[in-house]
């Protein structure tokens, strides 16, 4: 006589994630996406301030290009190229001063420079402060719908020092230029600052 023996199916062996390691990944996943929403947020800020930052470099430049052009064209002797407060003293004012358009000089920030003017040819506002026409409605600039975007949050500073040599003494052909611009950010209120700092030789 033939026994049958019916065999038991055999439970296979089940792991699965303990509490532990579930909570581990999830601390995990939310340091990650954390990061994440950081760099978004340092994007989106650079994002808003990145017109600011590229006229402040504006500013800066073409400030100190019209002191070299002025060199370059002998119309400024090198030593005018010093602030009014220096002895002697040269042609360029002292302190933060905001932005205005050059006089008949042809030179920023010293005594004679003007009121700017918009594409329209109206004064700018905030007493003459340089201002940026963009085009209205209608896409053109120089029309009456034109939005003027004053630079009434900018300063800019013109610092000029004498140079030493290894012995203390003033080199009498060499200059430092050193254009500080000063804004505040709108909608956020950070006061920014950007540099720039070029040496000037009497040579040209």
């Amino acid at each position: 006589m033939k026994t049958n023996h019916s065999a038991r199916p055999r439970r296979a062996h089940q792991s699965g994630f303990s509490l532990i390691e579930v909570v581990i990944s999830m601390l995990i996943l939310t340091i990650g996406l954390l990061s994440v929403l950081a760099t978004i947020g340092i994007t989106m800020a650079a994002n808003e301030t990145s017109q600011e930052d590229l006229i402040a470099r504006q500013l800066a430049s073409e400030a100190m290009e019209s002191i070299f052009n002025a060199r370059n064209t002998s119309q400024l002797g090198f030593a005018s190229i010093a602030n009014t407060t220096a002895v002697p003293p040269g042609i360029f004012l002292s302190g933060a001063l905001s932005p205005k358009c050059a006089g008949p000089d042809g030179i920023l920030d010293t005594a004679d420079d003007v009121a700017c003017l918009t594409a329209a040819g109206a004064e700018c506002p905030n007493a003459g402060v340089e201002c940026l026409s963009e085009p209205g409605p209608d896409g053109i600039v120089g029309t009456a719908d034109d939005v003027i975007v004053s630079l009434n949050n900018y300063t800019r500073t013109i610092t000029i020092a004498p140079l030493l040599d290894s012995s203390g003494n003033v080199i009498p052909t060499l200059t430092s230029v050193t254009i500080t611009i000063q804004y505040t950010v709108p909608n956020i209120g950070h006061i920014r600052t950007y540099v720039l700092n070029e040496y000037i030789s009497s040579y040209h």
